[in-house]
């Protein structure tokens, strides 16, 4: 399992956010700007997206089409 997300301020979780939407493969530019394991940046995009922006983003790492270009996160 993977260490526990750190304590991060609300910009902070956007730019971790864009960058996992905007690169591919996202988590070596996560690692790179934000220090944050593979398994972190999963934690935290569970927590912060909705479940569907969630699922479509997983499928998009694993190289299945992407059904929507960047889905709201949850309120």
């Amino acid at each position: 399992m993977a260490k526990p997300v750190p304590r991060l301020t609300p910009d902070e979780i956007e730019r971790i956010i864009a960058t996992a939407w905007d690169d591919r493969p996202p988590f070596a530019a996560v690692l790179r700007q934000h220090g944050l394991s593979p398994g972190q940046v999963v934690q935290l995009l569970k927590r912060e997206l909705t479940p569907n922006a969630f699922k479509i983003w997983k499928a998009r790492t694993q190289g299945q089409p992407m059904a929507a270009a960047r889905p709201a996160r949850r309120s």
